[in-house]
């Protein structure tokens, strides 16, 4: 039976809660013993308790004093920290708006009055340890490639996300990370992402349950395509509910949800879960449906090996090609929840987006419909030379992208001092300590003014096209991150461009007059009035963008669209 979090993580902290106590009791004793000293009983109960208070605030100081040391050695400043509105109070309001923030509050909204008080970078004192937030893209740029040796997902990180990614690719280090890129780096070669039968498949099948819902005079979720309206939710059946692939989506959702919540908590998260980790339940959902899949992929794999299987390439499904690198099924579990982290999600929330953009701003879809029929036709399937060449697609997925980035927010640990350079003219770099978590957010940093001009908060895809191209992007690359960078960048980058602009060009083949449905939204999706009283661009929001691992939309994105009449003015 396996120790709950929280006496587990109570009985770690042991030696250092009790281990100064101890230290000084047992001080009192020795000289007594052995130089007669006698001390008050009331003055050594004091020095007891307060042996560990004292000790902390002492090595507190201690630390700020050899980081600063450390820091002039290196002729850099320290990260200015965040001045808590309670001071005394360990972080704990800090730590009470960041979990606030995440259940209730705009992606990055936070962090906005700081970056105007102390810049694109600072620091967060929480209970048990320092965060810096930065969005410089020089310092993301180091973090993920130049000093990548400097930075780990690191142990803290790898213990909050366990329950739910295992060892798998995006929550390891080392050989095991190499392991796991090693395995899957094969796969995405450009042969096989060129094939697109499977994209043709997919996406027909989903467009047409669509348009089936649609046809019944409903609208439908987007991000979900399936389920009613929440006002006709006695539509959907108990089948329908109590379907393995169902609990999957929503046992993943959940669990993605925890362990963004044990993200903003920190260290002491098993405090949040105290008798029991919330994830594994969920987990125990995830498992159980793909263990058939797993046990099925391997028999096929052993069969194979003896000669009785088929002729088919082994690499016809990534699957069938993981299982010809190992055979540890509880290996294989974990790349699979990694693997649909970033294919499942990060995919369905660019077309979920994507889908926004296009309801939000009509002109921007004619003028996609007119590149798809003028390259592709108005029935054909793209083919891999017809998305290369449709060049404002890929600057309205980039446009997109930008600014509602899947992955809108990561981190590294430190496993060395680290120094990264200062952006204000003549001033030294930043300081960073040994095990220190950084925190880096591509979602603020796509919104930055500074960086893509004085338009940035607008949604307007010719910016990858026009002049503006050239004077912000190409001379600072940096600041356009959808897909991370360096030796741990995204390897289904090209195949995600793909997928996406697959299934977007057979959407307008198919559809047009895109639009929201608010009258069915869920209460709890729409945003709150305070939103629309701000200059911030939330005002401008329809719906909520929610972030765990990555972005979605809370409470779904309910749509509605016409089918597309073949000899119809929309054709135009």
């Amino acid at each position: 039976m396996a120790i709950p979090p929280g006496p587990r993580y109570i009985f770690t902290l042991l030696p250092f809660l009790l281990g100064p106590p101890a230290v000084v009791y047992g001080g009192f004793k020795f000289s007594n013993a052995f130089f007669g000293l006698t001390v008050s009983t009331w003055f050594t109960a004091i020095a007891v308790v307060l042996a560990r208070p004292v000790l902390s605030i002492f090595e507190r100081y201690f630390t700020r004093y050899m980081d600063r040391r450390a820091a002039a050695t290196n002729n850099a400043f320290i990260v200015p920290h965040v001045e808590e509105k309670r001071p005394g109070f360990a972080g704990l309001s800090i730590m009470a708006a960041l979990v606030k923030d995440l259940e209730n509050g705009y992606p990055g909204d936070m962090f906005l009055p700081w970056m105007e008080k102390y810049g694109n970078v600072f620091q967060l004192r929480l209970v048990s340890d320092n965060r810096v937030i930065t969005f410089e893209p020089d310092h993301i740029k180091s973090i993920l490639a130049t000093q990548f040796d400097a930075f780990d997902k690191g142990p803290f990180l790898y213990k909050q996300l366990h329950s739910l990614l295992g060892t798998g690719v995006f929550n390891s280090d080392g050989d095991m990370w190499k392991f796991h890129r090693s395995m899957t780096r094969p796969f995405f070669s450009r042969e096989r992402i060129s094939h697109f039968d499977i994209f043709e498949a997919h996406a027909d099948n989903a467009l047409k349950q669509a348009a089936n819902r649609l046809a019944e005079g409903y609208p439908i979720d987007f991000q979900a395509c399936i389920p009613y309206p929440p006002a006709w939710a006695h539509m959907n059946t108990e089948t329908f509910k109590n379907h393995p692939s169902n609990e999957f989506v929503e046992a993943f959702l959940r669990s993605q949800i925890q362990a963004a919540l044990r993200t903003r908590v920190g260290r002491t998260w098993p405090m949040t879960e105290f008798w029991g980790d919330k994830i594994k339940a969920d987990r125990d959902i995830l498992d159980r449906f793909s263990q058939p899949i797993l046990v099925e992929a391997l028999r096929k794999k052993d069969l194979e090996n003896t000669g009785a299987g088929t002729d088919r390439d082994y690499g016809d499904s990534l699957l069938s090609h993981l299982v010809h690198h190992t055979q540890d099924i509880n290996v294989l579990k974990d790349e699979l929840i990694n693997l649909l982290v970033a294919g499942r999600d990060t995919t369905g929330c660019t077309l979920t987006f994507a889908f926004y953009m296009l309801a939000e701003h009509p002109e921007v879809a004619r003028r996609l419909r007119e590149e798809v029929f003028e390259q592709v036709g108005p029935t054909n399937r793209p083919t891999y030379d017809n998305l290369r060449d449709m060049r404002y697609l890929r600057a309205f997925v980039n446009e997109v992208l930008r600014l509602y980035p899947p992955v809108p927010f990561d981190s590294r640990t430190t496993t060395t001092p680290a120094v990264l350079t200062s952006k204000a003219p003549g001033s030294k770099p930043y300081y960073i300590p040994k095990d220190t978590r950084v925190l880096y957010g591509v979602f603020n940093m796509h919104r930055r003014t500074d960086l893509w001009g004085p338009d940035a908060l607008e949604f307007d895809p010719d910016r990858f096209l026009d002049e503006r191209l050239h004077k912000y992007l190409t001379p600072n690359p940096y600041i356009f991150l959808p897909f991370n960078a360096g030796p741990r960048i995204c390897l289904g980058q090209q195949f995600a461009y793909h997928e996406a602009s697959f299934f977007l060009v057979r959407l307008l083949q198919q559809f047009t007059n895109f639009r929201l449905a608010p009258d069915v939204q869920p209460p709890e999706s729409k945003p709150p009035g305070s939103w629309a009283a701000t200059d911030r661009p939330k005002a401008k929001e329809k719906i909520i963008p929610g972030t765990h691992l990555t972005m979605y939309v809370k409470g779904g994105l309910w749509v509605r669209m016409d089918p597309l009449k073949p000899e119809g003015p929309e054709m135009a």
